[in-house]
């Protein structure tokens, strides 16, 4: 029973740790580190009350350190997709019927037990799990997770606040219900942020929820899993599973009770998922939400005004800050051809300078890139260019393998507008740069705009005013984050809403208000204190 209208007010986004040596953080981080990677780690998956174990027991290695074992995980099969389902809906009804209050309390203490107690597990999870520096995980792992909870607590609350007027004699009001079915949360490796993110939000709204995260993931999203469960999340809300891709797709988007899907990672997986949810609409008993961001081709244009020295740092920090290996990593670069020379000069330079190496060392800028699949991948692209006329290697380009999956930071120079690497996403440590005539700004606008099908994250460096105000016009639909004068990466929950359009995505803009109302289904009521008793309207009478 209700007793009271509870404030949820806007909360300040979590402080960033510095680590600096001799810090007590710094200290504690350490300890972890050693703690962790002593221990063999055993993963179960959580489904409902149960941690579940199966005969699949699948390896975690630091990408940086290929020779050790951080542990082993629990891979499943379609039963545990099915039982993941089944301990979804049957946790449904309690959760949904949950004051919000109290569901409110959950996430708001998680929060905390990530800003105290379990920070350093959660950044060393991820640093040794995804091979991030401390300053990496510390805003991704810590302050951005914590922010999703907090600032999606005050933005519910927000939404629930809201109701439709009322007239005379009649009183209308408005409930916010969750989906009618389980929705599937299927999230990324790069950011443990996004992996707590996407199951977290929809189940803020009253909804259960599977989640699958990436393999790579696993090592940090199981800690989640553990903080939420010591918030106090009920059994069933959110049940971590871990299979792949095809499996779940198979028994999920099956499955008469699926509600949605919130997703992050490749277009193609995204593209596929939304056909197969299509040609199964007869199967459903609603129309399910389809929620994802996928794909990037990031950029940034410098207009002849441009300071160098703010240029080279955006992309220096921009493509190469995580191993280029965020969404919004800067991809291409469209330089003028007056700053060219200089700005060739710095970025060769500041290259040389990366330090690439393990976490524990923090002194490195860079680790190493995810997985095999990925080095592989990269380096191709890289060795493609070394041989082609129409590409030049202004810096980097080495791969090395024997400890872990490291690519150096590289720059190519396309000789071609459209050269492949200034058109693929290639999710690595690799920039290109076009050079554009100094005087051909808008042109250089024309043609980053038709270059990619992606419209996630770019920039724009200027001191011309009217440059600016001609790429924030003409780069309308390029980006769904754009930023002047910055490199394209760094979205803050709260101050820029992530997401982008085209084929990155919906556009949903996670760490919004607009994410929840996704989640969210409304019904509107409306009382009649004095109804009619007779069908007659006062026009019929006659006299």
């Amino acid at each position: 029973m209700s007793i009271g209208t509870f404030s949820y007010p806007l909360p300040k986004n979590e402080p960033i740790l510095n680590y600096a040596p001799g810090s007590p953080e710094r200290k504690r981080l350490k300890l972890v580190l050693a703690e962790l990677k002593k221990a063999t780690a055993d993963v179960p998956m959580f489904i409902g009350s149960k941690e579940v174990r199966t005969n699949k027991k699948v390896a975690m290695h630091p990408p940086h350190e290929t020779s050790h074992t951080l542990g082993y995980f629990h891979a499943g099969d379609a039963k545990h997709v099915n039982q993941a389902i089944q301990a979804a809906l049957a946790a449904k009804e309690n959760w949904a019927n949950m004051s919000w209050e109290n569901r409110a309390g959950i996430f708001l203490k998680a929060a905390d037990l990530m800003a105290t107690k379990y920070r350093p597990y959660m950044n060393a999870c991820t640093m040794l799990g995804q091979s991030k520096n401390v300053f990496q995980a510390e805003i991704d792992s810590a302050c951005e997770l914590i922010d999703f909870l907090r600032f999606n607590v005050h933005y519910l609350s927000e939404i629930y606040k809201q109701q439709p007027e009322s007239s005379e004699g009649i009183h209308n009001r408005m409930e916010y219900r969750p989906l009618e079915g389980f929705v599937l949360a299927i999230t990324p490796f790069n950011f443990t942020a996004i992996g707590g993110n996407l199951p977290t939000s929809a189940a803020m709204c009253g909804n259960t929820v599977v989640w699958k995260p990436a393999n790579t993931q696993v090592f940090a999203a199981q800690m989640t899993m553990r903080i939420l469960k010591e918030a106090g999340l009920p059994d069933g809300v959110i049940n971590l599973i871990y299979v792949d891709g095809p499996t779940i797709g198979e028994v999920c988007f099956n499955h008469r009770d699926f509600a949605g899907v919130h997703f992050t990672g490749s277009t193609g997986v995204f593209n596929l998922m939304w056909e197969t949810i299509g040609k199964n609409m007869a199967n459903y008993k609603t129309y399910p939400r389809i929620v994802g961001e996928t794909g990037g081709k990031d950029f940034i244009i410098a207009h002849k005004s441009a300071d160098v020295d703010v240029l080279v740092t955006a992309i220096l920090r921009g493509a190469f800050e995580y191993q280029g290996q965020k969404c919004s990593a800067a991809s291409r670069v469209y330089i003028p051809s007056n700053l060219a020379d200089e700005v060739k000069k710095k970025l060769i330079a500041g290259v040389k300078k990366i330090k690439m190496g393990t976490v524990e060392d923090f002194t490195n800028f860079m680790n190493a890139v995810i997985d095999e699949k990925s080095f592989n991948n990269i380096k191709r692209y890289i060795d493609n260019a070394k041989k082609d006329a129409k590409a030049e290697i202004w810096a980097g380009g080495k791969c090395d393998s024997k400890e872990g999956w490291y690519v150096q930071p590289t720059i190519i120079r396309a000789k071609t507008a459209r050269y492949v690497t200034m058109c693929e996403e290639i999710f690595g440590p690799v920039v290109t740069v076009y050079i554009y005539p100094a005087n051909g700004f808008e042109r250089a606008l024309e043609l980053l705009d038709s270059t990619s099908p992606y419209a996630l994250t770019g920039s724009v460096i200027a001191q011309d005013r009217g440059a600016v105000e001609l790429a924030t016009h003409k780069l309308r639909n390029a980006a769904g984050n754009f930023y002047i004068n910055d490199k394209p990466t760094g979205a803050v929950v709260g101050q820029q809403p992530f997401g982008g359009a085209r084929a990155s995505g919906t556009n949903d803009k996670a760490g919004s208000i607009l994410n929840l109302y996704r989640w969210l289904s409304a019904r509107t009521i409306k009382e009649t204190f004095n109804p009619p008793t007779d069908y007659r309207y006062p026009f019929m009478e006659e006299k």
